[in-house]
C-alpha cells in the first residue's frame, strides 16, 4: 500500500507541471491564464499564442500521462505488495490526471486534464485510443465545439473498455469510469454553456460543419 501511495504523490505531483508554463518560461510571453478562456491547456494555447506554441503545450501535457503510466510504476521499492502491482499504474494515471487539474503549486488552478488523460489512455489503454481520438476528432470537425469533443472522447474510451475490453467492472472499466466524471466534472461549465447556446465554438476546426452548412437542401 506505501508503493501505490507514493507512486501515486510522485504521479500528481509530475501532473503538476504545466505544458503551458513550461513553454511560457521557454517561449517567453504571457501567463496563459491572463489570456483568452484562462485556462492553461493546449486549445487555449493554440488560440492565443498559435500553433507552435500550442504544439509544444499538447507534447508536455500528454507525454507527462504516458511518463506517470508507463514509468512511474516500474520504479522499484523496498515493500512492494505485488497483489497491488495491476492497479498501481491507473492509480498513477489517476494521480498524473488530478495534479494537472489541481495543481498544488498553482492553487490548484489547472486545467481541464485532457490531454494527460489521453497520454495515460495511449500507455494504458492503447487500443482504445483510436476510439478515443476519432471520437474527439469527429465532434470537433462538426461542431467546432473541444469541451463537447473532450466529453465524446471519454465516452467512447468508456464505451469501448465496456464492449471490447476487458469489461465495465474490470479495474479498467471502473478507471475508466472515473476519468469521463473527471472530464463531465471539469466541463461543468461548458456543458451549462452548450445548453445555453454560448459556448465559444472553435470555428477553424469545423471543417465538416461548415461543409455541411453549404450543402443544398431539397
Amino acid at each position: 500500500m506505501l508503493e501505490l501511495i507514493l507512486k501515486f504523490l510522485a504521479a500528481y505531483l509530475l501532473g503538476g507541471v504545466m505544458g503551458g508554463d513550461v513553454m511560457r518560461r521557454l517561449a517567453g510571453g504571457a501567463d496563459l491564464r491572463g489570456s483568452g478562456s484562462g485556462n492553461v491547456g493546449a486549445t487555449n494555447a493554440l488560440r492565443t499564442r498559435g500553433a507552435k506554441f500550442a504544439l509544444g503545450v499538447l507534447a508536455i501535457d500528454i507525454g507527462k500521462g504516458v511518463l506517470a503510466a508507463l514509468v512511474l510504476p516500474l520504479i522499484p521499492l523496498p515493500g512492494a505488495d505485488p497483489a497491488l502491482s495491476p492497479a498501481i499504474p491507473y492509480a498513477c494515471g489517476l494521480g498524473a490526471a488530478l495534479g494537472h487539474c489541481y495543481p498544488v503549486f498553482q492553487n490548484f488552478k489547472g486545467g481541464k486534464g485532457v490531454a494527460t488523460l489521453a497520454g495515460v489512455f495511449g500507455a494504458l489503454l492503447p487500443a482504445a485510443l483510436p476510439w478515443l481520438i476519432l471520437a474527439f476528432a469527429l465532434v470537433v470537425m462538426l461542431s467546432g465545439y473541444v469541451s463537447l469533443a473532450s466529453i465524446a472522447g471519454g465516452t467512447a474510451a468508456l464505451l469501448y473498455v465496456s464492449c471490447f475490453g476487458s469489461g465495465f467492472w474490470s479495474l479498467a472499466g471502473g478507471f475508466t469510469a472515473a476519468m469521463l466524471a473527471l472530464i463531465l466534472f471539469k466541463h461543468r461549465e461548458n456543458i451549462g454553456r452548450l445548453f445555453a447556446g454560448t459556448e465559444s465554438r472553435f470555428e477553424k476546426a469545423r471543417v465538416l460543419g461548415k461543409l455541411f452548412d453549404r450543402a443544398p437542401r431539397a
